[in-house]
């Protein structure tokens, strides 16, 4: 390998973010009655389509790779690294207080990152990956 790629910045790990969301949001909202269902399979899916890249990585050039390997993601990586928001998914539905569990797992998630030298977030930790500029 010539160089290591470089570290994705966090202002563009959060739009690439907030893209897949609102797909993730349309697909709720579209589809009726398995509209969950396809939100929750996109969200767990989405950063092993495109060689690494969700549709938000991909309209950004981000990508997700091993963080041992420099592989490009999988489907396998990108369910573990995306469970937390899952999660968050799945616990939104909860009467009056389900609309907390993504803005605080989001913003668990988001401190990590900002944290953490090499901007791994807990579901990176998860799944040994990071996100890169390309």
């Amino acid at each position: 390998m010539s160089e290591d790629p470089l570290k994705a910045s966090l202002l563009l790990r959060v739009m690439a973010k907030t893209i897949d969301f609102i797909v993730i949001a349309a697909a709720l909202k579209s589809i009726p009655r398995v509209g969950f269902i396809a939100a929750m399979a996109y969200l767990l899916i989405c950063d092993g389509l495109f060689d690494g890249r969700s549709l938000g990585k991909k309209i950004i050039r981000l990508k997700v790779i091993s963080a041992s390997t420099a592989a490009n993601g999988s489907f396998r990586d990108s369910v573990m690294r995306n469970a937390p928001f899952a999660m968050a998914l799945a616990l939104f539905n909860i009467p009056f207080v389900g609309w907390l569990f993504p803005i605080c797992i989001s913003a668990f998630e988001f401190l990590l990152a900002l944290g953490n030298g090499g901007g791994m977030r807990l579901g990176d930790e998860l799944a040994g990956t990071k996100v890169v500029e390309g």
